[in-house]
């Protein structure tokens, strides 16, 4: 969902509070270009559904928990979630030899071929956000985003 809040200006760019602001508008706005990229693509998933079907198909089977934290989801809506990709077809689950009490999402050969099609739609998606920067500068766009996540994730 785009949000309704006004621009960075340029000046306050660098205090805390913009930067932060910033941050959610580019986060908000990925999410709802590639709702509508799905949406156009004729596919009826939510972002939190994309990352999902993303997570499973590039990390293979994997717990709720750690699906949730990826979709940012609590797990009570993850499952929730995990439900209604399970009606549709697209994962199944299964009990996790090592933990009985565990269960192990994984793709179906259905999933594996819708994230074919909805993956071309990140691929679009992408090159949109990145339009007019050479490779050198999508480059140290990653580099630079990467250390700020680091920087506030680190344990100091």
């Amino acid at each position: 969902m785009p949000s309704s809040l006004p621009p960075v200006p340029p000046a306050a760019a660098s205090s805390g509070s913009a930067l932060g602001l910033l941050f959610r508008q580019v986060r908000d706005a990925m999410w709802a270009r590639m709702e509508r990229e799905l949406a156009a693509s004729g596919h009826a998933l939510n972002f939190s559904q994309f990352i999902t079907i993303k997570a499973l198909a590039i990390g293979g089977p994997t717990g709720v928990t750690d699906l949730a934290r990826l979709a940012d989801l609590n797990p009570g809506a993850m499952t929730r979630l995990l439900d209604k990709l399970e009606a549709r077809g697209l994962l199944a689950r299964s009990a996790d030899p090592n933990d009985r009490r565990a269960l192990n999402i994984d793709l179906t050969p259905a999933g594996l071929a819708i994230w074919q099609d909805i993956d071309q739609c990140g691929q679009r998606v992408r090159e949109r956000a990145l339009h007019g920067m050479d490779e050198a500068t999508r480059i140290q766009l990653t580099r630079l985003l990467e250390q700020v996540r680091d920087n506030l994730t680190s344990e100091d």
